[in-house]
């Protein structure tokens, strides 16, 4: 089989793969929130609501139909790229809160990302370029504290030395409530800004920005760190540094010019993964700041047992991480010849 032939195989193979995920994902949610104990309508009515009111709105929501048919239901109005509405907020659509929430999400997520390979990269690399020694050390507790450490719990120490004690940075939310956020269509703060020429509201808006985004990135890099690390170390080993080194070439560039480039290919293939543990962490991070994205609406959907919410928001994440690993799958096919063989 030629190369082309092989990459376009591999390639065939992940678009097909990702709608049997995207199933997979859709009826584990539907499944588990009818699994879960609470009832949504309590959460729309209250607890102490008329039993014959309540019997009502079930059969109006189609809550009292068996669950089978409800599968269908729910199964059929996707395919319609129906998302449904939110039982809790009467006229509001699921696309409307994802057009509304996901703005703040995607702005955390890539700076979080952003931070995790810059602080991952470095500390691996430098952990690995002096082995058997402190630096070597303090590197592999980074990665185990990162990767140990709750996210809630850092980002509340963050909140309580860099907000309480130092108020170097705001305690939580996206936006001072004494200024006007930048109105644009992308509904990023940053890409607003600039885009009006507000650079006041930029600096603004990455100054609260930032504490959330080093949390989020801080316990994520621990993961990039210990890949870099150990990859890194067995490339130091290869023939072709021992020649570098022969020839007198600094271990500095040798380290960052040469052995590094190789130790990165491993990264391209994490990316994908920690795309979904990004949207994972910020749920977490989220609710600790305040922050007005989809992860923290998530939140309080599935607090209030809000069924449409909770699935067409999982659905949405579900196919942003479907389509990023399918992106990274064909990236590090195209940087590494033998995965595709």
């Amino acid at each position: 089989m030629s190369r082309s032939s092989a990459l376009r195989y591999y390639i065939l193979s992940r678009l097909l793969l990702a709608p049997l995920m995207l199933w997979t994902i859709t009826t584990l949610v539907f499944l588990l929130l009818r699994a879960t104990p609470g009832d949504p309508v309590d959460a729309i009515l209250g607890a102490r609501a008329p039993e014959e009111v309540k019997e009502a709105v079930r059969e109006r929501l189609g809550l009292n139909a068996p669950l089978w048919l409800q599968y269908l239901n729910y199964m059929g109005s996707l395919l319609r790229l129906d998302l449904g509405s939110s039982l809790t907020t009467q006229g509001q659509t699921v696309w409307q809160i994802i057009q509304v929430h996901f703005p703040a999400t995607l702005e955390l997520t890539v700076f979080s990302m952003l931070v995790a390979v810059t602080v991952g990269v470095l500390v691996g690399a430098l952990a690995a370029s002096r082995p058997n020694t402190a630096l070597d050390a303090g590197g592999r507790l980074f990665g185990i504290i990162t990767y140990a450490v709750p996210m809630y719990w850092f980002g509340m120490v963050l909140q309580l030395v860099f907000a309480v004690q130092l108020r170097w940075f705001p305690i939580g939310t996206r936006f001072p409530l004494t200024m006007t956020p930048p109105q644009g269509w992308t509904g990023l703060y940053l890409v607003d800004s600039l885009l009006q020429g507000n650079v006041q509201a930029f600096f603004v808006a990455l100054y609260y920005l930032t504490l959330p985004s080093l949390t989020l990135g801080i316990l994520i890099s621990g993961v990039f760190e210990r890949i870099v690390r150990i990859n890194l170390k067995q490339t130091l080993r290869a023939d072709y540094v021992e020649a570098a080194r022969a020839r007198g070439i600094p271990e500095r560039r040798i380290v960052f010019a040469h052995a590094l480039k190789n130790a990165l290919i491993p990264v391209i293939t994490v990316l994908g993964l920690t795309v979904a543990s990004l949207l994972g962490g910020a749920i977490l991070t989220e609710v600790t700041f305040s922050w007005p994205g989809l992860a923290n609406r998530l939140y309080q959907a599935i607090e209030f047992r809000d069924y449409p919410v909770v699935q067409g928001v999982m659905v949405f994440f579900g196919v942003i991480v479907a389509i990023a690993s399918i992106l990274i799958d064909i990236l590090n096919a195209y940087v590494d010849p033998r995965i595709r063989y």
